[in-house]
């Protein structure tokens, strides 16, 4: 896949498909034209059966130090309206295969709401987690207060998002918003092995619970359990099931066509 975007860099490696936030001397600032990029990017390997999973990360010091203030300070709420611009954000959400996120340096504003897109997240030691947006008289728009709400609950949300504190790596793993942290020299490497782990796992099995998982934190218990239970049976329509069981009596290892 050559790299033809502006804003980030595209490659695949061993079923990864990367995609790396590209504009380090502004630490990563996101702006309309590289979410627009990223989404293309998502879209794209979503399409690629050689890909089976997804890896976000950012070039240089930080992850994404938040949206580009300059490009919205003049904006007003009819030109929001009319730019539409948030549909974009609601297509990645949309994305079936799995994202992981390696977070380095500053997640803030924006680019916070850019790792919580992520289905899991590994950030070096050194990362710092915020929503400074209340210090600008404005708030999260492209899914913060929902998303971190969902993830940590709604009195310790409304800390973070009110006060505009930034939470250190070990702080967010304990509020569950990061599956690991690892040194900061170790962060990309590790987050790889990971995302190639995912990669030799089943491809349809790994589809459709991503899917059953986002159905669980936004559905009751039982339209969730009834979710479930039709992903369950479907898997039991494809070539995978039926390979993963026979070799496993047959005591060999699958071989897996995400078919």
């Amino acid at each position: 896949m050559s790299n033809t975007y502006q804003y980030i860099n595209v490659s695949v490696e061993d079923g990864i498909g990367l995609v790396e936030l590209n504009r380090p001397k502004v630490l990563n600032a996101i702006n309309r034209g590289m979410v627009s990029e990223i989404l293309s990017a998502f879209e794209t390997f979503d399409r690629n059966q050689e890909v089976k999973v997804i890896l976000l990360s950012g070039k240089g010091r930080a992850f994404a130090a938040g949206a580009d203030i300059a490009e919205m300070a003049n904006d007003n709420a009819i030109d929001f309206e009319l730019m539409n611009q948030f549909a974009d954000w609601d297509r990645i959400a949309a994305v079936k295969k799995p994202i992981i996120g390696a977070v380095q340096g500053f997640a803030l504003g924006g680019g916070f709401e850019l790792a919580l897109c992520c289905d899991m997240l590994f950030a070096a030691d050194d990362a710092e987690f915020g929503f400074p947006e209340v210090s600008l008289a404005v708030m999260p728009g492209a899914g913060g207060t929902q998303r971190l709400t969902k993830l940590i609950g709604k009195t310790r949300a409304m800390e973070w998002l009110m006060t505009g504190d930034r939470m250190s790596a070990a702080e967010a793993q304990r509020l569950g918003i990061i599956n690991r942290v690892v040194a900061r020299e170790l962060l990309f490497e590790e987050t790889k092995k990971f995302a190639g782990r995912l990669a030799k796992q089943p491809p349809l099995s790994i589809r459709l619970i991503k899917e059953s998982v986002l159905k669980a934190v936004d559905y009751s218990l039982y339209e969730g359990m009834q979710y479930e239970r039709k992903n369950f049976s479907l898997l039991f329509a494809s070539e995978d099931q039926k390979e993963g069981m026979k070799a496993f009596i047959e005591k060999r290892k699958p071989q897996y066509k995400g078919k």
